[in-house]
């Protein structure tokens, strides 16, 4: 026979989306004061340094201090996707927490083709990047 467990309290429906918050506002945070575009802060992109070549991250941490600072139109040029995925990420928490207060679970799940077309995407503005003529999109 199945028993029901009782509800969660609150505080305990709460404890993920405000760990997940706490942990990306302290990472916004180390990043909006130690500036990425000083020298010595940050390790170099791999990718970069031994290929030359720009991942899709490239510009990520800059990107993140000028959206920190409140400057859109820099943090847009240093990596366009990440802006985009901070907004996703304000988006899918605001829901998290929101049903955490209903008591109900946040079940995230694309098809498949979702993905394969993220991935297209992301590969795409790797590859222009990389070219002369997509040096609008360089970090």
């Amino acid at each position: 026979m199945h028993v029901p467990r009782p509800p969660a309290s609150l505080a305990r429906r709460l404890a993920a989306p405000a760990a997940a918050l706490a942990s990306v506002a302290a990472a916004f945070a180390y990043v909006g004061s130690v500036d990425p575009n000083e020298p010595g802060h940050y390790p170099a992109c791999p990718l970069l340094t031994y290929t030359g070549l720009l991942c899709p991250g490239c510009g990520g941490l800059r990107s993140a201090h000028a959206f920190i600072h409140g400057d859109l139109p820099t943090a847009l040029g240093a990596n366009a996707p990440a802006v985009v995925g901070y907004g996703v990420f304000a988006v899918v928490w605001t829901l998290w927490l929101i049903r955490s207060v209903q008591g109900r679970d946040l079940r995230v799940s694309l098809a498949a083709g979702w993905w394969w077309t993220l991935g297209g995407v992301l590969l795409v503005f790797s590859v222009v990047r990389n070219l002369p003529f997509g040096t609008a999109l360089a970090p």
